[in-house]
């Protein structure tokens, strides 16, 4: 019997090709990638970098533009008018956000049932104030909320009610978040729905064997499926209360006296920039707001996805 021999094990490729080749697929590799980051840096990067610059910066009477380090960011930590528009803007958040992500949580839930009648108009219909545009919904519920003019008025003239002025100073919150909540409940709903959508469905089937009913299939199987999702709801949530700007800056006109320049941090910003012309210390509140969301959103990020 004749032994054949064993064929050699091919040994790693030499040293002088493997190199070319990395540095080919590298060169590759930014080819795809490098588009994408000079569009980034550009429209990202450099504005934030350029804020960064006005906000160590200080124009004067005397002297014009001079470097203050951080003197702008003690002014923004002692400012009044900014913490008021940022705690205005935090119990927006605290109560607007989860009505508005129950809500599309439900309408997500009831479409994914299979029991809702007519469920693609209603999908349509709960997504469709998402595709207006947010200056468009501002105006739109602005004038149904005119007491003189609006729908409250005419409901008061046609009954003899005296209704209450949703943009009154003490309304005009809860009105912008209507409107807020009326935008953004079908983009919600469509996130939920779509994490609903990748459960398999045997998982249903078998629940149903053992004898689970609905509630119970939601509560253990649905929601902790979808709990990323939740998750990325509520941080973009959390970005867009901070980002608040829109709505109150299109409501000022209908309610000068109830929304003021400082009433939210970013209309307070807009209003240092080009009504106030203080560019630099705009540049600061904007960064300062900026960290404020990012660690807050970072902390709601590493409490949503740690693992029960």
């Amino acid at each position: 019997m004749t032994l054949l021999p064993t064929p050699a094990k091919a040994g790693p490729p030499p040293r002088s090709r493997a190199r070319p080749r990395a540095r080919r697929n590298a060169l590759v590799g930014w080819g795809f990638a490098g588009p994408f980051a000079a569009v980034f840096a550009l429209v990202f990067l450099a504005p934030i970098g350029y804020a960064f610059y006005l906000s160590l910066m200080r124009d004067r009477l005397i002297g014009g533009t001079s470097f203050v380090g951080a003197a702008n960011y003690l002014q923004a930590l002692n400012d009044p008018r900014f913490w008021e528009g940022s705690a205005r803007v935090g119990v927006f958040l605290l109560v607007q956000v989860p009505i508005m992500l129950g809500i599309a949580l439900f309408v997500a839930l009831a479409i994914d049932s299979g029991r809702l009648y007519g469920k693609d108009v209603f999908r349509v219909a709960v997504f469709l104030p998402y595709a207006v545009p947010a200056v468009v919904a501002s105006l739109m519920w602005g004038f149904l909320y005119g007491t003189r003019f609006g729908l409250v008025g005419n409901l008061n003239d046609a009954f003899g009610l005296t209704l209450p002025d949703p943009l009154s100073p003490s309304l005009v919150l809860t009105s912008i978040g209507n409107i807020v909540t009326w935008e953004f409940v079908g983009y919600n709903t469509l996130i939920f729905y779509a994490a609903l959508r990748v459960i398999p469905r045997s998982l249903y089937e078998a629940a149903a064997i053992d004898g689970a009913g609905e509630w119970r299939i939601v509560t253990a199987i649905k929601l902790p499926a979808i709990r990323g999702a939740v998750v990325i709801a509520t941080i973009f949530s959390i970005i867009g209360s901070f980002q608040l700007f829109n709505e109150p800056n299109i409501m000022q006109n209908l309610a000068p006296n109830a929304i003021t320049t400082d009433y939210t941090p970013n209309l307070y910003t807009y209003s240092l920039a080009f009504s106030g012309q203080q560019h630099n210390y705009a540049a600061t509140v904007a960064i300062v707001m900026g960290v404020f969301t990012a660690v807050i959103a970072y902390a709601v990020q590493l409490r949503g996805m740690r693992k029960g």
